[in-house]
C-alpha cells in the first residue's frame, strides 16, 4: 500500500466540502482511506494518528489531500481531488462578469447591507474570531464550526447577549431558519411549532418527525453541544426560546438536550414557564417530575416531544408514548427470534447520530439491558477497545474516536457499514440496531452500499437487523426509498429511533428467556 498527499497552499474550503470530497475519493477503487483537511495542528496530528501523514508539511491555511491504497488509485484520487477543488461554478446565463468572490464578512457585509446572519465553518482555531466579527457587524451566527473552547464560546455568547444577537453554536450542525435548511438539516413542511436544540440529529428527528405527523416547523434553533453547560449558562436556548416567544408564527415550543446542569435547567424552565406558550421539554433522562410545571410538558424521547408538540398546536388528545410496544409488534419480534439460537444474546447499536446513541442507551438500560459505550451514559460502562464489542454495546460512530481523518458516517457510511457486518459475523449477536440520517449533506443514497454489504452476508443464522430512517418524503434521498430497499433486504423499520430501541431491548429479553435468564 502506498500513502500520497498533495498541499494546496493558501487555499481555503468549508469543512462540509471537503468532508464530501474525502467520502467520494474514499470510494474510488484501490482507496483504503482518504482525507481532505485544512492543515491545522490538530488536522496534522490526526493524520499522523490515521497513519497518512507521510511527512506533510502544511500551514493552517493550507489544505492537505492524503491518500492510502494501490499506487495508482492514490495517483488518480489526488488528481480527481485537485479537480473538485478547482471546478468553476457555472458561467452566468447572460454571460456576463462574475462578481469577485467574497472573501470577508466585512466585504459581504459592504455589499449586501440587509444580511443578518453568517453560517461559519472554518477550523476552530479561527472560529471564534470570526463568529465575534459577525457579532461586530450586528450579524446573528450559526457556527458550525467545532474544537472552540468553552471560556471562547463564552465570550462570544456574552458579545451576543449584549448585542440582542443569537449565536448558534459552536458544533451547530442543524438549523431552519426562516424556512432555510442549514447545515445537516432535512426538508420538512412549515408550520407553527418551533424548536430550541442542543443536538444536531435531536432537532432532526423532532422536526422530521413533526413532518410526518402533518405538522411544520415555523424556527429550529440550534445551540450548540456544550450551551447548557454551567459555564455557559445556556445562552443560546435562553435566547431562541425569548425569540420564538415573540414569533407570531410560533404557537408551541420544543426545547432538546441532554440534562443541563441544574442551575441552567431551573432557569430555563422559569423562562419557559413564563413565555406565554405551550412548551414541550425533552431533557435526555431527566425525571418528568424535575421538569414538568404549568404550561411545560416533560416528554420521556425525541420522537414523544414531536408527538406532544403536534397535539399541542393540533389541540388533541397526547398520543400514546412511543416506548409502548403493542401486541403486533411483540407477535413479529417474537416470530423474528424464534429461529435465532440462545447463544445470539446481545444488542449491538451502531449510529451515525451521538444523539440518537445516547437515547438509544438511556431506553436499552430502562428494560434492564446496560451497554458499554465509546460515549457512555451515566450507569453504563466505557468500552475498554472502541474497536471490539462486549456484551451488549451501543457505539457512536461519529464521535471523534472514529472521524480522525474521516468524513462523519452521515456522509460517508462506509466505516459504520464495516462495524455492521462485523457485529452481524459475531456470534453472540442477537440484534444489531442502526440508524439512517437523511436530508442536506447527508450521502446521496445512504442504503445502497450497506444493502450490497448485506447482500453478502444474508445467510439464515445471521442475527436481526432494525433500523430508523431519520428523513422525510421531501428530503434528496426519500425516506420511503430508503425504507424500502431496507425491508427487501429483510431490515425491521421501527418509526423512530425510541421504538427501534425498545424494539431491540424485546429481542435481547427473548433471547435472554431462552437462556433461562432474567433480563
Amino acid at each position: 500500500m502506498s500513502v500520497m498527499h498533495k498541499v494546496f497552499a493558501n487555499l481555503y474550503q468549508d469543512s462540509v466540502s471537503l468532508m464530501q470530497i474525502s467520502a467520494q475519493i474514499s470510494q474510488l477503487p484501490g482507496i483504503e482511506q482518504a482525507s481532505v483537511v485544512m492543515g491545522t495542528a490538530t488536522n496534522l496530528s490526526q493524520l499522523r494518528d490515521a497513519g497518512l501523514d507521510n511527512g506533510c508539511q502544511a500551514g493552517p491555511n493550507d489544505l492537505i489531500i492524503a491518500v492510502r491504497g494501490e499506487e495508482a488509485a492514490c495517483a488518480a484520487a489526488l488528481e480527481l481531488a485537485h479537480q473538485r477543488l478547482n471546478s468553476k461554478p457555472a458561467e452566468s446565463n447572460n454571460g456576463g462578469i462574475q462578481a469577485p468572490p467574497l472573501v470577508s464578512l466585512e466585504m459581504a457585509a459592504e455589499q449586501q447591507p440587509d444580511i443578518n446572519l453568517a453560517l461559519i465553518s472554518v477550523p476552530g482555531d479561527y472560529a471564534a474570531a470570526e463568529a465575534i466579527k459577525a457579532l461586530h457587524l450586528d450579524m446573528n451566527v450559526m457556527l458550525f464550526s467545532d474544537n472552540v473552547s468553552l471560556e471562547q464560546e463564552k465570550q462570544i455568547k456574552l458579545l451576543a447577549q449584549s448585542k440582542n444577537r443569537l449565536v448558534m453554536g459552536p458544533d451547530c450542525g442543524t438549523a431552519i431558519i426562516n424556512g432555510l435548511p442549514l447545515g445537516f438539516a432535512n426538508v420538512v413542511k412549515p408550520g407553527a411549532i418551533g424548536i430550541v436544540g442542543a443536538s444536531g440529529t435531536g432537532v432532526q428527528e423532532v422536526t422530521c418527525r413533526i413532518d410526518q405527523l402533518g405538522a411544520g416547523i415555523s424556527q429550529a434553533i440550534g445551540t450548540g453541544g456544550h450551551d447548557l453547560h454551567e459555564e455557559i449558562g445556556g445562552i443560546s436556548m435562553l435566547h431562541g426560546l425569548q425569540a420564538l416567544a415573540a414569533d407570531p408564527a410560533t404557537q408551541v415550543i420544543v426545547l432538546i438536550s441532554k440534562p443541563p446542569a441544574r442551575p441552567v435547567a431551573e432557569r430555563i424552565l422559569e423562562q419557559a414557564q413564563a413565555c406565554g406558550k405551550p412548551v414541550v421539554v425533552n431533557f435526555l433522562g431527566a425525571a418528568p417530575e424535575e421538569v414538568t410545571r404549568p404550561g411545560i410538558t416533560a416528554a420521556a424521547t425525541l420522537a414523544d416531544a414531536a408527538g406532544l408538540a403536534v397535539a399541542l398546536a393540533n389541540c388533541t388528545p397526547a398520543p400514546a408514548t412511543v416506548t409502548t410496544i403493542s401486541a403486533e409488534d411483540r407477535q413479529i419480534l417474537q416470530n423474528a427470534s424464534a429461529s435465532l439460537p440462545a447463544t445470539r444474546r446481545y444488542i449491538r447499536g451502531v449510529f451515525a447520530g451521538g444523539t440518537f446513541c445516547y437515547e438509544g442507551q438511556l431506553l436499552c438500560q430502562q428494560q434492564g439491558f446496560s451497554a458499554a459505550s465509546n460515549t457512555p451514559v451515566k450507569g453504563n460502562s466505557r468500552l475498554a477497545d472502541i474497536w471490539r464489542s462486549q456484551g451488549h454495546t451501543l457505539i457512536d460512530m461519529g464521535d471523534d474516536d472514529f472521524t480522525r481523518g474521516r468524513p462523519h458516517p452521515m456522509i460517508d457510511p462506509t466505516l459504520r457499514n464495516q462495524r455492521i457486518v462485523a457485529e452481524l459475523n459475531d456470534a453472540e449477536t442477537a440484534v444489531v440496531l442502526f440508524d439512517l440520517v437523511l436530508g442536506y449533506g447527508a450521502a446521496a443514497e445512504p442504503a445502497t452500499e450497506l444493502l450490497a454489504l448485506l447482500n453478502q452476508n444474508s445467510s439464515q443464522s445471521r442475527p436481526l437487523l432494525i433500523a430508523h430512517v431519520c428523513g422525510t418524503e421531501t428530503d434528496p434521498q426519500q425516506r420511503s426509498r430508503q425504507i424500502a430497499a431496507l425491508r427487501q433486504a429483510g431490515v425491521l423499520i421501527a418509526g423512530c429511533n425510541a421504538q427501534a430501541a425498545m424494539w431491540a431491548s424485546q429481542i435481547a429479553r427473548i433471547q435472554a428467556e431462552k437462556n433461562g435468564e432474567k433480563s
